[in-house]
This record gives C-alpha cells, sequence and structure tokens, in this order.
C-alpha cells in the first residue's frame, strides 16, 4: 500500500480533481462536495456501484478499471491509504509530477476557513456525524458536510451546503485528522485502536490531544470513557464541555431505557428535557449527548438540538435492517473492534425480544485479528447466542502467516457456539441452519461483508427445516 505525505503543502489551486478509488465511503463523498463546488471531477474505481452512479448523475466522469489513461487532463490527484503502489493511475503521477493528494488533504483544502466541525474517535464517529447534520438542517441550518456513511433520511453522505458551516467525520486512523483547521473538536472516544500506526497507546492519546489543543472555538469530549478523560486531563483550553453517564458530565443522561428506540432524560445547565430517539442502544444514547453539547455550543436553540436529533433515522451500515425472511431479521454494521461490537450486540438485544442473535464477523486487517482475538471471542460468546467467523479482510495489510478467522473462533470457551467458515456460501448456508423464526443475524464489520447479505437471505428462503443448534436460553 502507498504511504501518502500528509506534511507536503497543499497546492494553492487544485483545478480538476482525478480520484482513484471513487467508489468509497470517503472518497465519494469529498467528490461530491467537490462537485457542489464546481469543480470538473474524474475518477475511477474497480467496480460499478451505487456511489459511482450517483456522482456520474452529477457530472463526475468515471472509469471502472484502473488505468493510466483515466487519469486524462486532471490537474491533481486524490488518493487514500489503501491504495496499492503499483496502481497505473498513481505510477502515472509520479512519473509527470502531478500532485498527489491524501483524500483528508483534498478535503481539508476544500474546507478552507469555513467553521469546522470535526467529528473523531475510536467509535460513533459517524453516527455523531450524521445526528449533528440532521439536527443543523431540521434547525434551518445548511451546512455542507463529508460523513463516512451515508444519512438515511438524507440518502447521501456528503453535501455541500450554503451556510460558513461544515461538518466532517475526521478520521483519527492515520493521523490525518490533524490536518483540519478546527473549530469545534468533538472527541466521541479515545479507546485504543490503529496501533498499527501509532505504534503506542501514548502516541494514539497525544495525537488527540494534539487534535483538541488546536480547535478554535470549543472542545466536545466524552466523560465516561477512560481514554477521553486522559486526553481531557491533558488539554490546556479554554472551553471544554464533557458529555455521558457520569455524574460531573456537563451534558449527562440519566434514565435509559432501551427496549426498542432508545429513551433517556437529558440534562444540561441546570435543565432537562426528555429524549426519545429512532435508533436502539445505549451507545447512540450518548452519542445524541455529544452532539448535543455540539448543537447548543453552535448556538441551537436546546429544544430545537433535541427536536432534530429525534428525527435521526440512522446511517449506512450501522444496524441496518436489510430484510425478514422466514420470521428471521437481516441486520448489517459496521463495527469493526471489540467495543463497537459489543454496542452493536447490545443494541440488537434490546430489540430482538424471545429470539436469539446470531453474528456473522467478518475480522478486519490481519494486525488487529492477531492484536484482538481474544477480545472479539470474549465479547461474541458474551453477547451473541452463535457466530459465524469468516476469513480476514485485510484491507491496506498484506496478510500475515497463521492470521485468519480461525483466531476468533478458536478463543471461544464453548466451541458449538462458533463457526469458521471462510467459503461465504458455506457460511450463508451454515447461518441458515442455525437460524429460526424470531431470530436476528447480523453481519458485523467494516470491509465487505455487506456483500454476503444476498447470499444469506437466500440460504434463509431455501432452509426449511432449521436446525436448532443453539441453546434456547439467550446469552445474557
Amino acid at each position: 500500500m502507498i504511504k501518502p505525505d500528509l506534511d507536503q503543502p497543499i497546492p494553492a489551486e487544485l483545478g480538476a480533481v482525478h480520484f482513484v478509488g471513487i467508489g468509497g465511503s470517503g472518497m465519494s463523498g469529498i467528490a461530491r462536495v467537490f462537485l457542489a463546488a464546481g469543480h470538473r471531477v474524474t475518477g475511477s474505481d474497480s467496480r460499478d456501484s451505487a456511489a459511482v452512479q450517483s456522482l456520474r448523475a452529477l457530472g463526475a466522469e468515471i472509469a471502472i478499471g484502473h488505468d493510466a489513461a483515466n487519469v486524462g487532463d486532471a490537474d491533481t490527484l486524490v488518493v487514500t491509504g489503501a491504495l496499492w503502489q503499483d496502481n497505473p493511475e498513481y505510477q502515472l503521477a509520479l512519473a509527470t509530477g502531478l500532485p498527489v493528494l491524501h483524500r483528508s488533504q483534498a478535503l481539508a483544502w476544500l474546507v478552507g476557513q469555513q467553521r469546522l466541525v470535526s467529528v473523531a474517535g475510536a467509535h460513533g464517529k459517524t453516527t455523531s456525524t450524521g445526528m449533528i447534520v440532521t439536527a443543523l438542517l431540521a434547525a434551518g441550518n445548511d451546512p455542507s458536510f463529508v460523513n463516512g456513511g451515508v444519512i438515511q433520511t438524507l440518502g447521501v453522505s456528503a453535501r455541500g451546503g450554503d451556510d460558513d458551516l461544515f461538518v466532517v467525520e475526521a478520521d483519527e486512523s492515520d493521523g490525518s485528522f490533524l490536518l483540519y483547521d478546527t473549530s469545534v473538536a468533538l472527541i466521541t472516544n479515545v479507546d485504543a485502536d490503529h496501533l498499527d500506526h501509532y505504534g503506542s497507546h501514548e502516541a494514539f492519546d497525544d495525537a488527540f490531544v494534539r487534535f483538541a489543543s488546536a480547535a478554535r472555538e470549543f472542545v466536545v469530549v466524552s466523560s465516561d470513557d477512560a481514554g477521553a478523560v486522559r486526553v481531557t486531563e491533558r488539554l490546556d483550553h479554554p472551553r471544554v464541555v464533557t458529555f455521558g453517564e457520569s455524574a460531573d458530565a456537563d451534558v449527562r443522561l440519566t434514565d435509559v431505557a432501551q427496549a426498542g428506540p432508545v429513551s433517556f432524560t437529558l440534562h444540561a445547565e441546570g435543565r432537562s428535557w426528555p429524549v426519545q430517539l429512532r435508533v436502539p442502544g445505549r451507545h447512540n444514547a450518548v452519542n445524541a449527548a455529544g452532539a448535543f453539547a455540539v448543537l447548543v455550543g453552535l448556538g441551537v436553540d436546546a429544544e430545537a438540538a433535541i427536536a432534530g436529533l429525534e428525527t435521526f433515522g440512522g446511517t449506512e451500515r450501522r444496524f441496518e435492517l436489510h430484510g425478514v425472511v422466514r420470521g428471521v431479521s437481516v441486520y448489517d454494521d459496521y463495527a469493526h473492534h471489540p467495543t463497537e461490537v459489543a454496542a452493536a450486540l447490545q443494541a440488537a438485544r434490546s430489540v430482538v425480544g424471545d429470539g436469539r442473535l446470531i453474528a456473522v464477523h467478518q475480522p478486519h486487517l490481519y494486525s488487529r485479528t492477531r492484536m484482538m482475538a481474544g477480545e472479539f471471542a470474549e465479547t461474541y460468546e458474551r453477547l451473541a447466542d452463535h457466530t459465524i467467523v469468516l476469513d480476514v479482510y485485510g484491507a491496506r495489510e498484506d496478510p500475515e502467516p497463521g492470521v485468519t478467522g480461525a483466531l476468533v473462533s478458536e478463543r471461544f470457551a464453548d466451541q458449538g457456539r462458533v463457526d469458521y467458515v471462510a467459503d461465504w456460501q458455506a457460511a450463508a448456508d451454515r447461518t441458515a441452519e442455525v437460524a429460526r423464526d424470531g431470530d436476528f443475524v447480523i453481519t458485523l464489520g467494516c470491509g465487505d461483508v455487506y456483500r454476503i447479505v444476498p447470499q444469506l437471505l437466500g440460504s434463509l428462503d431455501a432452509a426449511h427445516e432449521p436446525v436448532d443448534a443453539v441453546a434456547e436460553d439467550s446469552a445474557q
């Protein structure tokens, strides 16, 4: 994989921009806002997709497949760290001296001097960004935004707006969130991740301290997450607002009820409000509290902020229902870290009723699988009734000898509640054997595991006599 130079100066003008891998969730959103700003946009991707078709409808010229000829007369090449070194379009840019920018550098250039809200954290970024954008729009604002996932009620992950306000999901995975000239920083949590890039927990914390310290207006940070508390204790910033369930939080939530869509009471500045969200899960109540702190800090009336948050319908690939076959509901979720997996399964447990949870887990990254196999196994065994483990989605990493999905399945104490199945069709068939009327099947991972959903639905439809392979009692 390539390693973009995040320290290089960004050109004053980018001209016509060519995106390599334009169909990705982050790249497609940035390309969309470049189009809205009047730029000529071209791109390429390995496959056609709804994102590609949507960008074409807006005027982007997109080729399927990678070839040096695709670059054409572009003035700037935009890439991600998930690009292979031998990509012909990237190689042409190197050979001809065409400026090559990481997607975060292109976005930083696009934002310019607008009032920027940057949402960072190991978990909850996409949902929190979606909540803020949804509530701003409901309150009559028109921000620009780039999110890591499609906001369900809007049908897009990004858009150019008329206000001098820009909301972005800021990626901490490679340190690129430090590129932005942030006005308002929201830190959802600082749960150790991406140590393949940072090398240590201390370096990971240091990056968040730098990110928050640079915020020009104010910082909103979790008071519940231990890592976020460590960062807060090191901050020398005049305006820090905390949120969470802890008693000392500036924006505090209590009375959390998780039977279906989550409800809770929000407290701030001596006032209290009941809140009823459309999405399930305690983690989403906490996300809403952080979003509320940002919104009020931006000047949105508290009641209007809550009303807007209550209209938020979720984001794509975040506990997203894809269908119900023979009484079995099939969901997909982006969770790819033990903390995220726990939150997703707890949210599912709050709505599944008497049914069981069957998880289909696609490990993400060889390094993460090697380091966290035990944590994943403990989380799934504790919260799911049965788990199907697929093989590793390597993304930007080369394979490691001996690192497969079996590393996770082998850590289960009860081997009767887990299957390691590398072949997707066999995995779909095994899931259908286990599932029965009233159960929830949920695919989890940030790779391409969502593509197994049609196979799952097909296997469920073809199954006539599901095998009761799981204990009657739901995992607690």
